[in-house]
């Protein structure tokens, strides 16, 4: 048996944030990041809205890039207090991720972090509020997926909490919020959204019910993403929906050791996430292709690449990758991207060995260890072509 889970509602186009004017609830916690949202103004439409839906709220502010333990477990206890019935999340995917583990601790007090991070593993949600998330940014799409990344600064790891729970009761996808990023955030987020499609499309759960979203999505990425780059409006808004659609994909097919691998150098080199997928994504498709040249191949027909054998197509997408890479200044390589070689060399065996317990690496096609994985890191280093 199989499962396809996405949220209730999913609420898109232009204007659809005033959707939280006809809410039902009495008490709402608003969780947000740095302060792009109250700068453009989308912080004040949000209590306002809920205002007339006659709720009223209070704000949890400044979630960090890359949310920590820390930050989950004050947000839970301030809920705690304030009781609310309605959990809003607005912003790029650290507040929503960091909002989507608050609410497991919120209602389940006595629960552990520890618990938290066994994969499909966490009680019944929505005893005490329910969830509604806003992107701001266009590459999480964390708004519809079961899945949120938590930072454990003193253990050196990202842990990827995973349970169809987490799936947000509501999701609002306005394109006018992704209009603030700057172009690197759009560079970063778009990738990551390509990464999220490719990777579900071949990933272990992948399905009659995964596969369009994905390959739509990777249609859309192929089409959009340069132009959003270059700050072209509708471009934006549809990478807007794209990165949505692979959300969709990926919370249910998986993904695989690309982001197993973002995950754990980010926590190490502090690298951003959808630019360590970007940089990680070629090499991975190479080393993968032994187990799914067939996925990659119809991945690059879709597109309209280039090549008449499985390789020849599998080779076809992976340079469309780095091209879009060059074009939007991301690095090739970690050495390239300024990672020092000794302190790589200092932590390949740690982020080896914990790239491979991620919850990501069970639905990856082709099955790796820690030796394989190691080498892996080390061609992604240097630059050097997958041939194992």
């Amino acid at each position: 048996m199989a499962r396809f889970t996405l949220p209730r509602d999913i609420y898109f186009g232009e204007n659809s944030l005033e959707t939280l004017k006809d809410l039902d609830g009495k008490k709402a916690v608003i969780v947000v990041g740095g302060g792009s949202m109250k700068r453009f103004g989308f912080l004040d439409k949000v209590v306002n809205y809920l205002k007339e839906a006659g709720i009223e709220s209070k704000l949890i502010e400044g979630v960090e890039p890359d949310p920590s333990v820390e930050t989950v477990m004050n947000g839970a206890k301030l809920m705690r207090e304030y009781e609310p019935d309605l959990i809003v999340s607005i912003g790029g995917g650290s507040p929503i991720d960091a909002a989507k583990a608050m609410w497991i601790f919120y209602e389940y007090p006595e629960f552990t972090f520890k618990e938290a991070v066994v994969p499909f593993g966490l009680p019944k949600l929505r005893q005490k509020a329910t969830f509604i998330a806003i992107p701001s940014t266009s590459g999480t799409a964390t708004e519809v997926t079961a899945f949120s990344v938590i930072t454990d600064y003193k253990a050196k790891i990202k842990y990827p909490l995973a349970d169809f729970n987490l799936t947000p009761d509501i999701a609002i996808i306005d394109p006018a919020l992704a209009q603030t990023m700057p172009p690197k955030l759009t560079a970063h987020t778009g990738m990551d959204a390509l990464t999220h499609a490719i990777e579900a499309y071949v990933a272990g759960l992948h399905s009659v019910f995964s596969d369009p979203l994905a390959i739509q999505a990777i249609v859309m990425v192929n089409q959009y993403l340069i132009k959003s780059y270059n700050e072209d409006k509708e471009a934006r808004n549809q990478m807007h929906l794209a990165q949505c659609l692979a959300g969709m994909a990926f919370s249910n097919a998986l993904l695989g050791i690309t982001h197993s691998l973002a995950h754990k150098t980010g926590a190490v080199f502090h690298i951003p996430h959808g630019c360590a997928n970007a940089i990680y994504l070629p090499y991975v498709i190479d080393f993968n292709k032994k187990a799914c040249a067939p996925r990659y191949a119809e991945i690059a027909r879709s597109l309209k690449l280039p090549g008449n054998t499985d390789d020849e197509l599998v080779d076809s997408l992976t340079n469309m990758i780095k091209d879009m890479n060059k074009s939007m200044d991301i690095p090739l390589t970690l050495k390239d991207y300024g990672v020092d070689e000794k302190e790589f060399k200092d932590s390949e065996d740690f982020i080896a060995h914990n790239a491979v317990l991620d919850a990501c690496t069970g639905s990856n096609p082709r099955s790796i260890n820690d030796t394989e994985m190691k080498k892996l890191l080390e061609y992604i280093y240097y630059g050097k072509k997958v041939d194992f």
